[in-house]
């Protein structure tokens, strides 16, 4: 069994394909509509038919209240690794990334979190080599 595919509910599909395209550097991977539905998805450019992350627009009020109270929360809604956390937190801070937490050293990594503009906190990971 794999994981091809996870979501992360989204404000604006819009506005996060631009975040997590051209500020996160991923690629858009699926996008089409069937009504008022879109499907979006954008992947790793590392690994371009790996797991796609779902860009989904959160208009179901149940989820709107999770979503909001783990961002008052601090609470990362998706976790990416890095091999070089300080040259990616450097990049993404030139394209405009809002960081809520800037790189931190703690027990078994380095760590930042980022605000994706579209209602959620991202982690960004570089696992320590023991």
């Amino acid at each position: 069994m794999k994981i091809k595919l996870t979501t992360i509910f989204v404000d604006d599909q819009e506005r996060a394909l631009r975040f997590y395209t051209e500020v996160l550097g991923f690629v858009k991977k699926a996008d089409f509509s069937n009504g008022p539905f879109r499907w979006l998805t954008v992947a790793s450019p590392e690994e371009p038919d790996g797991t796609e992350l779902q860009l989904a627009l959160n208009n179901n009020p149940a989820a709107q209240a999770w979503q909001q109270a783990s961002f008052q929360q601090s609470q990362p809604a998706a976790m990416f690794f890095t091999d070089d956390l300080q040259a990616d937190y450097a990049q993404m801070q030139a394209r405009g990334a809002a960081f809520t937490m800037p790189p931190a050293d703690v027990q078994y990594a380095w760590i930042a979190m980022l605000n994706d503009t579209c209602g959620n906190i991202i982690q960004i990971t570089q696992l320590k080599r023991w």
